[in-house]
């Protein structure tokens, strides 16, 4: 399957907003994200004999990503990197700013270092090549349904690649050992997408508390952001199934 795409941009503010997670028996809702409109086409015919799947809608463009996800409220958005009006990148970022809880999984032709990390942290739960869209599309969907992160193997090599980089520059600085149980919980929550308030609900403490543990773990790992953070975890391979 193939078509172009690319871009970049910024990073994710987070939001406290929650909703009603959506029955387990109900199909996973999907908006598709892309200007190539055979590429849509072929998408949504190969996604939709999925009886878990569900196709909710399409959009050409970053922009009308944002609009037909709120209008719509899919679960995920397969997304697109390069798109008229705004680009993949950008889009992810606001969508996950307007809806925290849906899940945004990159669709790409590029194996590209940059714009994996870009898409990390404007929020995206994963990075998929276009060209393994017959192969790993279906489960890539239901894993970041499920709160996992799905990074294909290039992007998983690029991931070790940068890791082995900040070893051999002297920046990678571990000191998980040094976490209390606490904040391991949170990094892990943190990394997997869930807002302060969700993750006050899960292990029932306030999420002012929950602030107070995140600014702990950033400060004794060396870390400044959320994408850093989500690097980190994947690392630790704290998101793995």
């Amino acid at each position: 399957m193939n078509a172009d795409s690319m871009n970049m941009i910024p990073e994710t503010t987070e939001s406290e907003e929650t909703t009603t997670p959506r029955a387990s028996h109900e199909p996973i809702r999907v908006l598709l994200a892309d200007d190539h409109t055979i590429l849509r086409a072929g998408l949504r015919m190969m996604l939709s004999v999925q009886p878990d799947l569900e196709i909710v809608g399409e959009a050409s463009d970053g922009r009308q990503a944002i609009v037909e996800a709120q209008r719509l409220q899919p679960d995920v958005i397969l997304m697109d990197i390069t798109m008229p009006e705004l680009n993949g990148i950008e889009a992810t970022r606001q969508v996950k700013k307007l809806l925290p809880e849906t899940r945004v999984l990159v669709l790409t032709m590029h194996e590209n270092e940059e714009y994996l990390f870009q898409v990390l942290r404007a929020g995206a739960s994963g990075y998929i090549l276009k060209e393994a869209a017959d192969t790993e599309l279906i489960s890539a969907i239901r894993s970041v349904h499920a709160g996992r992160f799905y990074l294909a193997p290039p992007a998983q090599a690029m991931m070790v690649g940068d890791y082995m980089q900040r070893v051999r520059a002297g920046e990678e600085r571990d000191s998980y050992s040094g976490l209390t149980e606490r904040e391991r919980e949170i990094l892990k929550l943190v990394a997997e997408g869930y807002t302060n308030n969700q993750i006050g609900e899960r292990l029932f403490i306030s999420p002012k508390t929950v602030d107070t543990h995140r600014t702990h773990v950033m400060d004794k790992l060396n870390l400044h952001s959320r994408a850093e953070l989500v690097k980190y975890a994947m690392r630790r391979g704290l998101l793995e199934g």
